[in-house]
């Protein structure tokens, strides 16, 4: 099914050991301080913000495949446009804020604002919504897949590959090694794009290959589908990634235009991965399984060596998220758990906290990675449960008049966590009334969160009334 040239194989193994030495060169001058090992000094310029920012977006590469193979351009329309819009409005309102604030985390900002239990309280969320699991799954698969190993040494391979580096090197190694990714993700893809073109045409081979419907933004979806897909891109405010690049910027200008300038190379990798479903579609009509949908379309279009960027090219866009991923999950076990935990804790210990911290999520992602073998149900479940309490509790940390009693948004975000998994588990009951079994989780969340911090602020209103 999937076979590789000497040259293709030479090529994947240059592109690991780039990685490695990338890596460990780029790191070689981190010192022990938090703003070193955790933000690079917050020196992150202009250029390697982008770049760091844009390769770190599209981890779910073979999922991405797979919608655009299923559904056609509506995979763009809920997966990219709506988190154009919504970083956008980050870009606007909070990147400058943000920098500004001079902390390290999500949690830092929230104990800062609503307390040391908040602060406890959103580390957990944060903690599970950065969990390198579903990465570490995709890349061990690809390599069991592309290798012929079994699934366990694949995953080890695969941590590896993203973590020995950080332990020296901490955000600077990740920082570098993700700005090598980002043009390999895109010669790889630019490559399958002209290569798809040559052989088999454009615009007329696609519109006569693939169903109508594909070639549709909403392709044929209900409207609740589209709503709830642009519902979960409002993660993008609190998202820890963002939150992380824009602390670690040189200036709060760098950080607005950073955001900015990755909304035009997100849209463009959105149309190369996008252009390559459709072809795949068009080519391969009938394949059992559509998350296989870019690496099998390779083997019918790129010859020897062209595939091994390729291929690389998948490496690189689930390995920049899975680096990323991994020394958030790190940091937030050694910067917002074991540094705020312990007594007598200072800023010295944080780079030990945080190579611990690396280690044990490294650990549990890859027991989440073997006992849950699927990406999308990783996903759904994380997104569903998580996502709701975190994003109101963010935001009003940031403006003032939005905020609540700390009380509330610690009920609000607990309370969101157990509407959407009480809904997650006994939605099922509800069966045969369309409107109750179309209602997901993550939209009762939302409904709870809101209905909670509105409550808040009448509160607080009133009691500034009443003083």
């Amino acid at each position: 099914m999937i076979s590789f040239s000497t040259w293709d194989i030479l090529i994947i193994l240059l592109f690991f050991a780039s990685i490695l030495f990338i890596g460990f060169y780029s790191g070689r001058k981190t010192d022990n301080t938090a703003d070193d090992y955790l933000l690079s000094g917050r020196k992150l310029s202009l250029f390697l913000f982008v770049l760091v920012n844009v390769s770190t977006w599209y981890g779910g590469i073979l999922g991405v495949g797979e919608f655009t193979y299923r559904y056609g351009l509506v995979s763009w329309f809920t997966q990219g446009f709506p988190y154009y819009v919504f970083a956008l409005l980050f870009a606007f309102f909070f990147a400058k804020k943000i920098r500004e604030a001079s902390l390290f985390t999500i949690p830092d900002k929230l104990t800062e604002v609503y307390g040391k239990n908040v602060g406890l309280v959103s580390a957990i969320v944060v903690f599970v919504l950065v969990s390198p699991a579903p990465y570490l799954l995709m890349t061990g698969n690809l390599l069991s897949l592309l290798f012929g190993i079994d699934i366990i040494p694949a995953l080890l391979i695969s941590l590896f590959l993203s973590l020995v580096y950080l332990v020296k090197g901490g955000f600077r190694s990740n920082v570098f090694v993700d700005a090598f990714q980002f043009f390999v993700m895109f010669a790889g893809f630019i490559l399958i794009v002209i290569f798809s073109g040559m052989k088999f045409g454009t615009i007329d081979f696609l519109s006569s290959s693939v169903p109508d419907t594909h070639l549709e933004l909403t392709g044929g979806m209900s409207p609740t589908f589209i709503i709830v897909w642009f519902l979960i891109a409002l993660w993008t405010f609190a998202d820890p990634g963002f939150h992380q690049r824009c602390y670690a910027a040189k200036s709060g200008s760098i950080a607005k235009w950073g955001i900015i300038i990755s909304i035009f190379f997100w849209a463009l990798f959105d149309f190369l991965t996008t252009t390559t479903g459709l072809f795949a579609k068009g080519v391969l009509p009938g394949l059992e399984n559509p998350v296989l949908a870019f690496p099998l379309f390779a083997e019918q279009v790129l010859p020897s060596g062209v595939k091994g960027i390729f291929y690389s090219a998948l490496f690189a866009t689930i390995l920049s998220t899975q680096i990323s991923f991994l020394f958030l999950s790190g940091t937030t076990i050694g910067r917002d758990f074991a540094f705020r935990i312990r007594k007598n804790a200072n800023e010295s210990k944080i780079k030990s906290y945080t190579i611990a911290g690396l280690i044990i999520s490294g650990l549990i992602a890859i027991l989440l990675a073997y006992f849950i073998p699927s990406v999308i149900e990783i996903w759904y479940t994380i997104g569903s449960l998580f996502i709701p309490g975190i994003i109101l509790p963010v935001v009003s940390a940031y403006y003032p008049k939005l905020r609540v009693d700390k009380m509330f948004i610690l009920i609000e975000m607990v309370g969101a966590f157990l509407s959407s998994t009480v809904w997650y588990f006994v939605r099922s009951e509800f069966v045969d009334t369309s409107v109750l079994i179309e209602l997901e989780p993550m939209l009762v969340g939302l409904i709870v969160t809101l209905t909670i911090h509105f409550l808040g602020i009448l509160f607080a209103n009133n009691r500034n009334t009443e003083n």
